[in-house]
Order: C-alpha cells, then sequence, then structure tokens
C-alpha cells in the first residue's frame, strides 16, 4: 500500500479491510481508486468488492494467493494496441479467462491551478498515448505514471499548479482536484478490452457465441505460421486476434497470442487446434468465455 501516493492510502486501506472481510466478492484490479481498471470492475461488477493493486502482478497474486475471486486486467485499446506485458504475464500467472468486458474510455485532465498553467499530464502510458494528439496541441508534456487514478492521486499530493493529471472524472473528486477539461480523447472510438481472471475454468454452457484465447509456438521451420494457421481457415474459424511477441530476449523463438471466435467444443475449432498443435511446439488455452460484444 505504501506504494501509493498519500492522498491514495485511506481509500486504498479501507478497500482492503472490506476485501479482506469477503475475498470472495473481490475483483482485484490495477490502479488506484477511481482508475479505469476500477470503473470496469464496477460496471461490469456491481455488487462486488473492488481491490486496488499497484501493479498487474500484485492483482494477480491476489487471485492465485485466495484474496480476491477475480481480477480485471486491460488487455488492449482501440487506439493504442496491447497493454504491455501482459502477453508475458497471462500465461505465467496460472489463472483462466473467463470472461471479457468492454469499456468506453473518457479522460479528464485534474489539476490543482488553472488549465493555462499547466506544462506536465501524469498518467499511465495508456492514456497519455490516446491523449498524445491533443496533449500536443497544448503544449502540455507527457510523464508516465502507473496508473491514471494514481497519477491523480500523486498530483494531489505534489500541489504543483503546472503538473496536472489524466484520470477517469471520478478521480478528481476523490482526491480533491480541479477539473481543467473534459471529455479527452483523440478519438471517438477510444476503448479498452479487460480480461476477467479466475483460478478455475468452469464449463462454458448455454449456446454463446463464445471467444476462446491461445498462446503457442510454431515449430522452427519455414511456412510454419502458415501451415499452423491454415486449419483454422479451412474450418471457417474467425480469428479475430493473432499477436506475436518474444521472451527472454530472444530473436528466434517467436510466441503468438490468438483470439478466435468458438469453444472447443465446436467440431471446426476442436480439427482447428488440432492441426495448430501437429505445427506447433506447444499449445495452450488461456480460456474460453462468452462475447462481451459481437465480432463481425
Amino acid at each position: 500500500m505504501e506504494n501509493f501516493a498519500a492522498p491514495a492510502r485511506p481509500i486504498v486501506a479501507r478497500m482492503l479491510a472490506d476485501a479482506a472481510a469477503a475475498p470472495n466478492r473481490a475483483v482485484a484490479f490495477q490502479g488506484a481508486p477511481g482508475a479505469n481498471s476500477h470503473v470496469a470492475v464496477r460496471e461490469a461488477f456491481p455488487d462486488a468488492l473492488p481491490l486496488p493493486c499497484f501493479s498487474f502482478d500484485d492483482a494477480i497474486d491476489a487471485v492465485k494467493e485466495g484474496r480476491a475471486d477475480r481480477a480485471m486486467i486491460p488487455i488492449e485499446n482501440s487506439l493504442h494496441g496491447r497493454v504491455a506485458d501482459i502477453h508475458f504475464l497471462l500465461p505465467e500467472s496460472g489463472l483462466s479467462i473467463i470472461g471479457e468486458h468492454f469499456l468506453a474510455i473518457r479522460h479528464t485532465l485534474m489539476g490543482t491551478g488553472p488549465i493555462d498553467g499547466v506544462r506536465e499530464a501524469m498518467s499511465h502510458p495508456q492514456a497519455l498515448g490516446q491523449c498524445r494528439h491533443w496533449l500536443k496541441a497544448h503544449g502540455i508534456a507527457q510523464v508516465a505514471y502507473p496508473d491514471t487514478a494514481g497519477a491523480a492521486a500523486m498530483v494531489a499530493e505534489l500541489a504543483d499548479p503546472k503538473v496536472a493529471a489524466l484520470a477517469p472524472a471520478h478521480a478528481a473528486e476523490l482526491y480533491g482536484l480541479n477539473v481543467l477539461a473534459s471529455d479527452i480523447a483523440d478519438a471517438a472510438h477510444n476503448m479498452t478490452r479487460f480480461v476477467i481472471l479466475s483460478r478455475d475454468a468452469p464449463g462454458v454452457t448455454g449456446e454463446g457465441p463464445f471467444m476462446t484465447s491461445l498462446i503457442f509456438e510454431v515449430k522452427n521451420i519455414p511456412a510454419a505460421l502458415y501451415k499452423a494457421l491454415g486449419g483454422f481457415a479451412t474450418n471457417g474459424v474467425n480469428m479475430t486476434k493473432l499477436e506475436s511477441y518474444q521472451r527472454e530476449a530472444s530473436f528466434s523463438a517467436t510466441e503468438f497470442y490468438a483470439d478466435i471466435v468458438g469453444s472447443p467444443d465446436d467440431a471446426g475449432v476442436l480439427r482447428a487446434l488440432e492441426e495448430l498443435g501437429f505445427h506447433s511446439k506447444w499449445v495452450r488455452l488461456l480460456g474460453t468465455y462468452p462475447q462481451a460484444r459481437p465480432r463481425p
């Protein structure tokens, strides 16, 4: 808790105590109270007890250790792409993806003085990237911070009118800051996708539609990726996301994260996964869960 700025600590302490009294209702998120992840938890689970964690690792550990029943982690943004490190943390966590949630993002500039005096905006790198054109147009430099609402708490602690924060509007009320500009975004479609993580992977029920997330590493042979993905095309399985990343500074072993429409219980998905496995060194399913938004 000491990692949070001083204005956030009393609020964090109350939320930690509430979650400790009923961990089966707790949902962990990364960030200080008032962060977008906090907003997402309240939207997705109105009756839950949000559990603030300073880092993604802390949020995942809260679930692994039983201090929270679930965690909500942002995985990608429509403007700024994937959230850093998530592709490494998900497979290593041992947790399963059991759901997803989409949150419309609108940032608020907040500080202790007038907007004319602001020279720096502090926020999470994702938020800064989503507002970079607006900030540049207003001559405001970017200052990275681990989360949006945490930046607001830090700005309240600094009490420097030259430094403002980009955060959800509620953070201004929580930390006693002035709202300097509202509804900031470089595009109207600014949206963040969150995944919901759990220790257990309950079997999916109902007719769907479902999503399945997985990671894999293809064999180091010519056209391996082309062959590995061929089964999805021939079996009519829609792959909505495919991203590559390299682990431990390796320039030879590339791993892939993918989202597909459907469940391994579907015959076409099962055949596609079998073909993927034949052309890969390994395949690991991260979870199958109901779609929160239709995919085209």
